[in-house]
Parts: structure tokens; C-alpha cells; sequence
């Protein structure tokens, strides 16, 4: 079948123009110099061009945390042992997780998918569980996944932008978890700039130095090992060294454009699944507000590729969403301001300069 037929290569939906510039023109309008709100103003034009209003609102903002287990932790490239990857599927849902906190922080609906994590079959209370398989293989010797179980992660991501939809959600923020994911999101990173891992790799969960030089090793062996066989084509990059979250989050994102929702990408996991969904369909970056600059190290070189002005700089680097959850407060503010501040006429300020 060829590639246009598939889902993902749909149209994605485009911005609406007009409403950027009544909201453009409304900024003008409200009590503050020009510019003056910098780039809170900015975020509410995105926003009211996103949700084709001149009065955007964030009312019912939707999570989705993707986990995934990684074959590469064979490779002892991560702080944490593998068990850690369900562990921490059970705090998602029981509450306990910080992604957790920030949900019921900001009335957000919180879903937790597991795309396919190692162990025992299980049924944890709020964890929705998918199976596509027990985690990836490593890719340090072989592909992670099959080109078919890559398409089933990404279907994963697009079933869950549908209900969010469906749910009237007005903004979506993908999380991950899955020890081993920074390793994967970094060789992605390589393979789709053509990098090498020395730039693009960071401690993750907290390796020593010793340990960052052993897991950037792994990853160049991988590229090597990848790159010719995955010319260029970010689907196939994705699955020779993707994680199944990783491809869940990429679905999403494609989903997100293609159903008109707004997008708060979190740090550097999701912003390496942002850059295959762009590779994959350009436009779909419309559709995306950047919540962070984590501290992982390589997040800055893919906030640059991608044109991306993030809209926290804090020093967060635990993934689960944490980031853009956090970046929330900052866009209900922006909508606020943009929305309740009184224009000059109404105020019965002048709004012209002397002289």
C-alpha cells in the first residue's frame, strides 16, 4: 500500500487566519503599550488562530501519558531498573505521579495508556493497557520494532486525540514514561539530523559521566548500524529505534493537526516525537506550543530545528508531561489577559502617543 493511503498523511487542518488577526487587532486595542504583555500576547494570538476565535479559552485541557519499555536497557544505559517503567503506571493512576498533581491541578482529564511495557499481565484501576508488545527489542543489535508495530503505536495515539475530541478537550499535552526513553529519543534525534550523539545525548535519569560516554557509545553503534537501512524516512527511523511511546506521542501530534487541536509539546522525549510528526507532515508544527526548554541536554538543538520558542525555561527534565502541564498556567493566563483586559475605548484611556 502506498504511503499516502495511510491515516497520518491525511490534511491537517489549517489556521485560522482571520480570527489571528481580529486578536491581533484586539491586542492593540487593550490598555498597555504595544508588545508590551511580550509573549503572553503572542500565545493568546496562536491560540485564538488554533481555536478559530478571537476569544481563545482553556477550559478542558486533556493528558495523555504513553508508556513504553525499551530492549536498549540491556545495554545498562539508564539509572533506573526496567520494573520502574509499571511501577510508575500505577502512581499515574492512583495520583501519586507529579503529571498526577498538575491534572487535578488544572481540572485536566489525565489518560494512561500503556503501549507495551515488560512483565506479567496486569490490570491496574486507570491504566488502559495495549499490549503491542513487551517493550521494544534493543536497538543496539536489531530494529526496535517492526514497521507494523510501529503503525499500531501510532494508531494508539490517534485513538486517544479522537476522544479527547470527542470529550470537547480544547488543548492536548502527550506525556511519556519508559526507563530507557531518553536513550531511544536521542538516537531518533541523530538519524533524523544527521548529528552525532555527543550533541544530542544527556544523563536522562541521572547517570554519572562515566555512564553518559558508555550510552553515547551505544547510540552512535546504533546509528551506524541503522542508518542505511532507514534512508532518511522518518517512519522507519521511528521504528529502528523509536520506543512504542515514543510512536504513540508522534500519532498523537499527527492526530492533534488533522482534528484542529492545539498541541503544548513538553521537553525532550515529546519534542523528539514532535520533530518525526513534522518530518512526517510539515504543517502539523502550526499546531504546536512549545511548554518548556528542559535541562536534558540536546532539547535546545531540537527546539531550534523545529523554530520553537519554549515558553518555560525551569530546569524540569522529568518528562510525563510535567513541563507542558506546567506551561498550562502560563497559556490560561495569556487567554485571561487577552480576553478580560479592558480595550482603550472602553476604559476611556487614550491610546495615542504625544507628538
Amino acid at each position: 500500500m502506498a504511503e499516502q493511503a495511510y491515516w497520518w498523511m491525511k490534511a491537517v487542518k489549517q489556521p485560522d487566519l482571520d480570527a489571528k488577526l481580529q486578536a491581533e487587532q484586539r491586542q492593540l486595542q487593550l490598555t498597555k503599550p504595544t508588545g508590551a504583555l511580550g509573549d503572553l500576547e503572542q500565545i493568546a494570538i496562536t491560540l485564538a488562530s488554533l481555536q478559530g476565535t478571537v476569544f481563545p479559552k482553556i477550559n478542558k485541557p486533556w493528558i495523555s501519558i504513553f508508556a513504553g519499555d525499551h530492549g536498549v536497557v540491556e545495554e545498562n544505559i539508564s539509572a533506573y531498573p526496567q520494573a520502574v517503567t509499571r511501577q510508575m503506571l500505577q502512581n499515574f493512576a492512583s495520583g501519586g505521579a507529579a503529571i498526577s498533581v498538575i491534572a487535578k491541578h488544572h481540572q485536566a482529564h489525565l489518560q494512561v495508556i500503556d503501549c507495551g511495557t515488560v512483565g506479567d499481565a496486569y490490570n491496574y484501576t486507570g491504566v488502559e493497557r495495549h499490549c503491542i508488545r513487551a517493550g521494544t527489542a534493543n536497538f543496539a543489535k536489531q530494529a526496535a520494532m517492526t514497521e507494523q508495530e510501529c503503525q499500531a503505536a501510532l494508531q494508539l495515539g490517534k485513538n486517544s486525540v479522537d476522544l479527547a475530541k470527542s470529550k470537547g478537550a480544547d488543548i492536548f499535552i502527550a506525556g511519556e514514561m519508559g526507563i530507557g526513553n531518553t536513550c531511544s529519543a536521542s538516537a531518533l534525534a541523530c538519524l533524523l539530523l544527521d548529528e552525532s550523539a555527543q550533541q544530542l545525548t544527556g544523563v536522562g535519569t541521572g547517570i554519572n559521566t562515566e555512564q553518559l560516554q558508555h550510552k553515547i557509545n551505544v547510540i552512535d553503534q546504533a546509528v551506524k548500524l541503522h542508518k542505511n537501512d532507514v534512508t532518511n524516512n522518518p517512519l522507519k527511523i521511528l521504528a529502528a529505534v523509536g520506543g512504542l511511546e515514543i510512536a504513540a506521542m508522534t500519532g498523537a501530534y499527527l492526530r492533534c493537526a488533522q482534528m484542529g487541536l492545539p498541541i503544548v509539546v513538553d521537553g525532550f522525549i515529546s519534542s523528539v516525537a514532535a520533530l518525526c510528526a513534522v518530518r512526517i507532515q510539515p504543517q502539523v508544527r502550526e499546531w504546536m506550543l512549545f511548554g518548556h526548554q528542559s535541562a536534558e541536554y540536546g532539547h535546545q538543538r531540537i527546539l531550534k530545528d523545529l523554530n520553537a520558542q519554549p515558553i518555560l525555561n525551569m530546569n524540569l527534565r522529568l518528562g510525563e508531561g510535567s513541563g507542558a502541564g506546567a506551561a498550562l498556567s502560563m497559556l490560561q493566563l495569556a487567554c485571561a489577559l487577552h480576553n478580560q483586559m479592558a480595550t482603550f475605548a472602553e476604559a476611556a484611556v487614550s491610546g495615542d502617543k504625544v507628538g
